[in-house]
């Protein structure tokens, strides 16, 4: 078994200067927390895998392909492989847990 403490991520996350910490790698997926900042832009472009995003906490809205949806924490939002999606109006610091399958490369 492996188990993170959500804080512990964010401590790494943020000691790393990075809007992303890869914290799970395995066979058919891997796990992080993505993290953009109150104002910030969501620099992302498509992904070669199908990812899940469960937001942490935080509040904001997400354009996936033609839809657009708010999220708060508890959203959980799939977004097919290939499909250009970021997040934006970032009213509050957001952190969200995502998960690739197959893994990010």
């Amino acid at each position: 078994m492996k188990a993170f403490r959500l804080e512990e991520l964010e401590a790494e996350r943020a000691a790393n200067d990075g809007a992303y910490l890869q914290f799970l790698r395995e066979r058919n997926m891997s796990a992080g927390l993505y993290a953009l900042d109150a104002g910030s832009v969501d620099p992302q472009l498509p992904h070669a895998q199908d990812e899940v995003y469960f937001v942490v906490s935080g509040r904001a809205a997400i354009t996936v392909g033609q839809e657009t949806q708010s999220v708060a924490r508890g959203s959980v939002v799939y977004v097919p492989a290939g499909v250009p999606h970021k997040f934006h109006h970032i009213s509050e610091d957001l952190r969200v847990m995502v998960v690739f399958s197959p893994p990010e490369s």
